[in-house]
């Protein structure tokens, strides 16, 4: 944007050259140097395309005196010498006329554009000018507003006789030694008495201390200043966001809310980020992360090129996956994999081309470990809880160390129960035989009836069958279901219980894209 703007204000001249003093761009600073000393093909090259609305386009008609369909390229090269050349690249009956409105063209689309750039180096003054300059964006409205305007001429008009009164005194010893002077004038230029009153500007932070924020520490300057950011996205016009290194300086938990900033604000502004972290890679749109090495950028063609970039170990079922479903236990995931392809094709095609994995934890209290390996590993993950304490207890850890959040969980809630489990949602019939005949208990008992969880209604029934019971037998009962389900996967659920498989289903849907 900077270069816009400064092409704007050359008028018709096509060439500009770039002052030292400028930071828009130097090519000795940002031209690749492995590539400096080479005879050819010196050139840094921009190449930007607006899209513009319908509105936008009368706009562009009624300023440059063209029409266009929507469509605005436009394209930079800066060389060696420091000269910027700003084109527009299109073709059609109009390019000529186009072509020599260069500038007009720039202001246009650079009056339109808020663009913020957060540097990977962020001192102290970094972060508090950009939040002087953002909050002097948000008073400067106020400058369209008649009240205010007169209040400005009211101070004006209150600080006039004390600038005058000073004036006299600088006259009298000047004119002393110096008759000809007329007068003496002293001023505030309005345009200086409207920038103090917007820019100097104190924020304080009252978190049990009052303090201001040029001493809170980095996190927290951070946070504020993406905080202003989401704020002006809202705003007419489009929004860049550009940050270098958003992780950099932050302890984990802060770079985790600076990540769900980062995001919201994405929803309504284009933001470029550059980083080491997985944790700000697009999961949903792969080749919206673009891998910088070799002096070349390109998009990333799969979530494993990501991996390899950032030096991510992932284990082999991780390979290729892009999502995953974790579940408590491993006779969980048993059973899923064979029910989720009966339950949706777009399911099944991910688990049959490993895009989707469903992950075992071996107990919900490893259920903040699990989530951390996945999230490095770069995987979009849903999780599957039993609608119990030890389910809910992991869910909360969990969500306090910022790993999951309910829109990406799925508890096991079955009506008219307080507690439920995920055998609480299948069908007797498919696994009462083989219960019975691999471990003698006859679950058409009445003692297997009732509202308490699965588990909890086996021990009932195992015990009154004078059956012994434990939780080694417990796991062997859950194993003898999953394999009941791997064969009769269409009839294994029970249809007044599978409302919480049908919720976990439509969520992964939703997650899984194409």
């Amino acid at each position: 944007m900077a270069l816009l703007k400064q092409h704007a204000v050359t008028y018709n001249v096509r060439v500009r050259r770039i002052n030292s003093y400028d930071t828009a761009y130097m090519w000795q600073r940002d031209f690749p140097i492995q590539l400096q000393g080479r005879r050819t093909g010196t050139q840094t090259i921009l190449k930007l395309e607006f899209l513009l609305d319908e509105d936008e386009c009368r706009q562009f008609r009624d300023e440059i005196g063209s029409s266009i369909n929507g469509s605005l390229p436009l394209e930079i090269k800066i060389g060696k010498d420091q000269e910027a050349h700003i084109r527009l690249v299109k073709s059609g009956k109009n390019t000529s006329a186009l072509a020599a409105k260069s500038a007009q063209i720039a202001r246009f689309v650079a009056n339109r554009i808020h663009f913020n750039y957060i540097p990977a180096v962020r001192t102290d003054n970094t972060t508090i000018e950009l939040i002087g300059s953002l909050l002097s964006q948000e008073l400067r409205a106020l400058e369209k507003d008649d009240r205010y305007l007169s209040a400005l001429d009211t101070i004006a008009t209150l600080q006039q006789p004390i600038l005058d009164e000073l004036a006299t005194r600088v006259h009298g010893p000047l004119k002393e030694f110096l008759p000809s002077i007329k007068s003496v004038k002293i001023e505030i230029p309005e345009l200086s008495r409207r920038y103090s009153l917007r820019r100097d500007v104190n924020v304080v932070i009252d978190d049990g201390t009052p303090t201001l924020l040029e001493y809170k520490g980095d996190g927290v300057k951070s946070l504020a200043a993406l905080g202003l950011l989401k704020s002006q996205s809202a705003q007419t016009g489009a929004s860049i966001l550009a940050i270098e290194e958003p992780e950099s300086h932050l302890h984990p938990a802060a770079i985790h809310q600076v990540n769900e900033i980062i995001r919201s604000i994405s929803q309504t502004s284009q933001v470029i980020v550059t980083t080491h972290n997985p944790l700000f890679v697009d999961r949903e749109n792969i080749k919206a992360n673009v891998i910088v090495t070799d002096g070349g950028a390109t998009p990333a063609k799969n979530i494993a090129a990501i991996r390899d970039i950032l030096g991510i170990k992932a284990s082999d079922n991780l390979t290729h996956a892009n999502y995953a479903l974790v579940v408590e236990g491993e006779e969980d995931a048993i059973a899923l994999r064979a029910l989720l392809p009966a339950l949706s094709e777009k399911i099944a095609k991910a688990l049959r081309n490993n895009m989707l994995i469903v992950e075992p934890i071996g107990g919900a209290g490893n259920l903040s470990y699990k989530l951390s390996l996945l999230r490095n590993s770069l995987c979009a993950v849903h999780t599957l809880l039993d609608g119990d304490q030890a389910g809910r207890d992991a869910y909360q850890k969990a969500e306090s160390d910022s790993l999951i959040s309910i829109a990406n969980c799925t508890f096991i809630n079955c009506n008219g129960m307080t507690e439920a489990e995920f055998e609480d949602c299948i069908n007797l019939n498919v696994y009462r035989e083989t219960i019975l005949s691999e471990q003698g208990v006859d679950l058409s008992s009445s003692k297997f009836r009732g509202n308490k969880k699965w588990s909890q209604r086996m021990r009932t029934t195992f015990l009154d069958q004078g059956k012994p019971f434990s939780d080694a037998l417990l796991m062997k009962s859950k194993y003898l279901v999953a394999a009941a389900i791997s064969k009769n996967p269409k009839v294994a659920l029970n249809e007044h219980k599978r409302n919480s498989i049908d919720a976990m289903v439509s969520a992964l849907e939703r997650m899984i894209k194409g």
